[in-house]
């Protein structure tokens, strides 16, 4: 076969795979968060999270609560969550490369999928924080239940908020440039980290109901 249609096929193929939506290696999920306590968590950073009536609630802030289980990737971690009132601000942290010590690390060098029913695209809830543009916005206020469905597949990241697709970004794709201070620097994530929970201010209180893992096939 001429090396030129070999080289397309290929190309081709690649590019199918990248579009296939990845499968779970089973039905069943590992909770990461038993209802009743931290035990499995570790807070670093201002503020806190305590449990309230069998959630796990964002206290002051801006800090991080990571769960001590290691790293993980190719998976898929679900979040239930809501916002205290119309608009609250956090964030579910995935892909930080080492364990926490403060909360800035895992914004520079992880990913912050952002839970903020902000007008701008590239901070609303669903995307990879001023680095993706949302494809929709389905994300609920306050106090309605929302389910955060994040998907790490390789090098890949899929976020669905309410079975609905907000992201869906690979690594090495174009984002625009860094425009504030506290955005996140610009760079590759490696394909597992540790996974977080923001607790963003005084004013911000969210709730978060489930936080599980399923690995993919």
């Amino acid at each position: 076969m001429h090396k030129t249609i070999v080289w397309t096929l290929a190309v081709v193929a690649a590019a199918a795979c990248l579009c296939a939506y990845p499968h779970p290696a089973s039905d069943s999920w590992q909770q990461l968060f038993n209802g009743r306590d931290l035990s499995g968590w570790q807070h670093v950073g201002p503020g806190e999270m305590t449990i309230e009536d069998g959630l796990i609630r964002t206290n002051g802030g801006m800090g991080l609560l990571y769960w001590t289980g290691g790293k993980r990737g190719n998976c898929r971690i679900r979040v239930t969550y809501k916002m205290r009132d119309q608009d609250d601000n956090s964030g579910v942290f995935i892909r930080i490369p080492i364990e926490p010590r403060e909360p800035w690390m895992p914004v520079n060098y992880g990913y912050e999928v952002q839970i903020d029913n902000n007008p701008d695209d590239y901070h609303v809830t669903g995307v990879l924080y001023s680095l993706t543009k949302a494809l929709a916005r389905p994300g609920k206020p306050g106090p309605e239940w929302n389910t955060m469905l994040i998907t790490l597949d390789g090098p890949r990241t899929i976020v669905m908020v309410n079975d609905v697709k907000v992201t869906d970004y690979s690594e090495g794709q174009e984002v625009p440039p860094k425009k504030a201070s506290y955005e996140p620097e610009r760079g590759l994530r490696p394909p597992e980290g540790f996974i977080g929970l923001q607790n963003h201010s005084d004013k911000d209180v969210v709730f978060f109901k489930e936080v599980s893992l399923q690995p993919l096939r």
